[in-house]
C-alpha cells in the first residue's frame, strides 16, 4: 500500500507563494471543510459577510499517472480525508481511493511522534506500506518499527518541492525489494 498525504507531497504548499513550482498547475478549490473553517475564521475577525476565498493548491498532472504506475494499492492518508477523492483525485486522473479517517480529537502521542502515525499503523493492520508525508520524522520511523510487524517505508517529502523523480524511484525500489523478500 502507498499512503498519500496531499499537502506537502502532492501540493508543495510551502513553495514561494508567488512562484508556482515547475510542472504544477494552480487550482482554486472551495471544499466544504475549507469553506466552513474560513467562514468561522472570518466571523471571528468580525467579517461574517466577507466572501470565502477558495484554497489555492498546486498539483502536478504527471503525478497521477506516475502514482498509478507504481506497484502499490493507493490510499489517502491526508487531513483532506474523503474530500481528496472529490477534489484532488479527479485533477490527477486518479480513481476514488480508500481513505484513512482520523480520530477526533486528534491524539497527542509522546516522544515527538506525529499524530497520524498511530492511526496509520492501526489502519495498516500489519500489512506492508509506504507512506509519503511532509511531517514524518525519525520519531515516527522508530514508533512504526516498534509497533508495526510488517515492512514500512516512511518517506518524508519536502513541502517546498513535493514529490520528485527520486521519490518515485525510492518508492518503486522499495516495493520491488519488499515484494521479493
Amino acid at each position: 500500500m502507498l499512503l498519500l498525504d496531499v499537502d506537502g507531497p502532492l501540493n508543495p504548499y510551502a513553495a514561494k507563494p508567488y512562484r508556482r513550482p515547475e510542472g504544477y498547475g494552480t487550482h482554486r478549490l472551495l471544499t466544504p471543510r475549507w469553506e466552513t473553517a474560513e467562514r468561522a475564521r472570518l466571523r471571528a475577525y468580525g467579517l461574517p459577510n466577507k466572501p470565502v476565498k477558495p484554497l489555492r493548491i498546486w498539483l502536478n498532472p504527471d503525478h497521477g499517472p506516475a502514482l498509478a504506475a507504481l506497484p502499490f494499492d493507493l490510499a489517502w492518508a491526508t487531513t483532506w480525508e474523503a474530500e481528496a477523492n472529490d477534489f484532488v483525485a479527479p485533477l490527477l486522473g486518479l480513481p476514488r481511493l480508500p481513505v484513512i479517517t482520523w480520530p477526533d480529537p486528534r491524539p497527542r502521542p509522546d516522544g515527538g511522534v506525529f499524530w497520524k502515525t498511530p492511526a496509520i499503523v492501526t489502519w495498516a493492520r500489519g500489512r506492508p506500506f509506504a507512506w509519503v508525508d511532509d511531517d514524518i520524522t525519525d520519531a515516527d520511523r522508530t514508533w512504526v518499527a516498534t509497533h508495526h510487524p510488517g515492512p514500512a517505508l516512511l518517506l518524508r517529502i519536502d513541502p517546498k518541492v513535493g514529490l520528485t523523480a527520486d521519490d518515485f524511484t525510492t518508492l518503486a525500489d522499495w516495493a520491488a525489494a519488499s515484494h521479493s523478500s
